[in-house]
This record gives C-alpha cells, structure tokens and sequence, in this order.
C-alpha cells in the first residue's frame, strides 16, 4: 500500500510529530497495542470514534460492541471510511483495516461479529479520537 494513493499524505516526520510514539507504531508501523490498554474500549457514551491520524469518522458509538478482546470492537464502520486489505504476518492471514483517508494501519476485520454484519472490526484504541455527541 502506497501513501500516495490516499487523499491526506505525511512525510515521515510530520506523522511522528503528529502521533505519539504508541500511535506511530501501530498507525504507521501495522503495530498493535496491548489488549485491555486503551480506555476507549469502555467507552460507552453517544458519538463518533475518528482516525487519530486525519480526523475521518470511522465507527459511530451505535456500532461499537463489548467483544471481550481487549480491543474497541464495531460491527460496522462509517460507509467508506475504512478499506482492507491481505496481512500475511505472523504466518496467518487476515485482514487488515486502515483509514481510507490516510491509509492508517487501524486493527482487522474478523467473520465473528454480531448481527447485522457479522463482522467483528477490532481496532487499536490508540489509532482512534473519540468525540462524544
């Protein structure tokens, strides 16, 4: 995937300027953040969880489930706000979700979730902002 093909582009710096060094890691390294470390999986008020890359809508509260991973859980993001693709790492494979907009490394997409979709969007707390209604 190449930053160019998204409508917000960084160079380097400005991304390590913008993001901590936890969000950079997972954000633009494919990182992933300890399970249970982020407060905005108890995050239950109304409102909007963003890119903490570029500020796009990614998962409106009324989406978000208790998945008992550790890790914010959607079952279904903002329409077009996410895009994936194949992650072969760790000798698996699944599917990596990022931010359409900046091509943020967010979390994967499991077949596990709750109706409607059945899909289970885990996401790294830290790549996300959250604005309450």
């Amino acid at each position: 995937m190449k930053d160019d093909q998204f409508a917000v582009t960084r160079a380097d710096e400005e991304w390590r300027a913008r993001l901590t060094p936890e969000q950079y890691a997972v954000m633009r390294e494919h990182g992933t953040e300890r399970p249970g470390s982020c407060a905005l999986n108890e995050e239950k008020r109304a409102g909007v969880f963003t890119c903490a890359g570029c500020d796009q809508p990614l998962f409106a509260s009324r989406q978000k489930f208790d998945s008992g991973t550790g890790w914010p859980s959607f079952f279904d993001p903002v329409e077009g706000s996410v895009a994936t693709t194949v992650d072969r790492s760790y000798g698996m494979v699944r599917t990596e979700v990022h931010c359409s907009r900046c091509g943020s490394h967010l979390g994967h997409v499991f077949p596990d979730g709750p109706p409607p979709t059945g899909l289970r969007y885990c996401i790294n707390g830290v790549a996300l902002n959250f604005f309450p209604e």
